[in-house]
């Protein structure tokens, strides 16, 4: 018998947002205790099934308050639930409470913080909309720092199917918005596809399935796709094919996003790669332990997912399409980048691709910023100077390590 005391009994309507008191009612009401998800994620294990912890949360309990950033907010409950519900929804909500409340301002996530305003800040971003463009190509923060050279290729290969592509280096937001930081999200997203959109782009190419999930659900009347599918279906470039057995590993944000999943699918075996598909793949993927920023607060629980991947791998190198995952697990066990593959397939496969690492990425990118401004001839370029105002952790880098850098 659950004898856990109904949310009434924790919390109100008028101590919560109304977003909140709506996903705690939803899934106080909807989840039937029937412990799929908490099989396969052990947060919940750790915490309960989501209706307890729904009926239990106490808006004024500071453990309550932290609970939530412990979830990687990668929604294989979700994916796995009979009924249809979503909690990963109710934590961050919860998240987004914590925030309100003024009790969600964790030191330990002031380096991924100041990593993101670096990634919008004027040194860092740069705009270029050649005439007649009205498709830009985001490549996001991880991939142009740890691969600008596959940065510029793909940018290259894309442009003879879309000559007037243009280019824009800047960061959505994604960890502002996943530790619940929710105007400051919104006033930074906005104010970039505001831009974008009075300036005549309406399609935004992606390499990043942060940035995917971030347009796609924000973007409003702009139209998100992954440049994998562009290339999956206009022709990948020449390059030799290579033999070998790989695993994918699917991004978690790309869950429920199965045309994505049969492009890289459909790359690889282009590639004449055998694909040895792990036991959660697809919508049924695991995270890779990078989600939700959970190893700041929780390493173990961060941790956790890793080796889970590394499990089910079955010895074959990991290939993923997402720079952070594959930087994160291949810490655990060999994984590659799709755009590795697409364009060094031979040394990809032997593990002997290039990838920077910090500080270096930093570098990479004010470099990359150098060739698009000396390359890319558009009449419409900016540096972004917007600032939502404020404090975004820059207090995780050391004073002015990277600002110093000249281009």
């Amino acid at each position: 018998m659950n004898t856990i005391e109904p949310i009434e009994a924790h919390a109100s309507k008028e101590q919560i947002s109304s977003s909140l008191w709506k996903e705690l009612e939803t899934v106080s009401q909807k989840c039937i205790n029937c412990k799929l998800c908490q099989k396969e994620c052990e947060f919940l294990r750790r915490y309960g099934k989501p209706k307890e912890i729904a009926d239990s949360y106490n808006a004024g309990d500071k453990k309550h308050q932290a609970m939530p950033f412990e979830c990687s907010l990668c929604r294989l409950c979700a994916a796995v639930c009979p009924v249809k519900i979503d909690p990963s929804d109710m934590f961050l909500e919860m998240r987004r409470e914590a925030v309100r409340q003024g009790n969600g301002d964790y030191p330990e996530h002031a380096g991924i913080l100041g990593y993101e305003k670096r990634g919008t800040s004027k040194r860092y971003t740069y705009y270029a909309l050649p005439v007649g463009c009205d498709t830009v190509f985001f490549p996001g923060c991880t991939l142009p720092g740890t691969r600008p050279d596959k940065v510029i290729k793909l940018y290259e290969h894309m442009k003879k199917t879309i000559p007037s592509l243009g280019i824009v280096l800047d960061c959505c937001t994604k960890p502002s918005h996943d530790l619940g930081r929710d105007n400051y999200f919104n006033s930074m997203f906005r104010e970039m596809k505001d831009f974008l959109t009075v300036n005549g782009i309406q399609n935004i190419l992606v390499a990043c399935p942060n940035c995917y999930k971030v347009f796609r659900k924000y973007g409003g009347k702009l139209s998100v796709k992954t440049v994998y599918e562009l290339i999956a279906e206009t022709g990948l470039p020449e390059t030799e094919k290579a033999e070998g057995v790989i695993a994918i590993h699917d991004p978690c944000a790309m869950r429920f996003e199965e045309s994505v999943h049969s492009a890289i699918r459909n790359i690889a075996t282009r590639k004449n790669l055998i694909i040895d598909e792990m036991p959660h793949a697809c919508g049924k993927t695991l995270c890779c332990g990078e989600g939700g920023s959970v190893g700041f607060l929780s390493p173990d629980l961060a941790g956790n997912w890793g080796l889970l991947r590394k499990k089910e791998t079955n010895g074959n190198r990991i290939l993923t399409y997402c720079a952070g995952c594959a930087n994160y697990l291949n810490s655990i066990t060999p994984t590659s980048h799709i755009v590795d593959l697409i364009f060094e397939p031979e040394i990809t496969l032997a593990g002997r691709e290039k990838v920077a690492k910090a500080p270096i990425t930093y570098m990479n990118r004010l470099k990359l910023k150098k060739h698009f401004q000396k390359s890319v001839h558009a009449p419409v370029t900016r540096e972004r100077t917007f600032g939502a105002g404020e404090d975004t952790g820059r207090k995780g880098f050391p004073n002015g390590i990277f600002d110093t850098f000249i281009l």
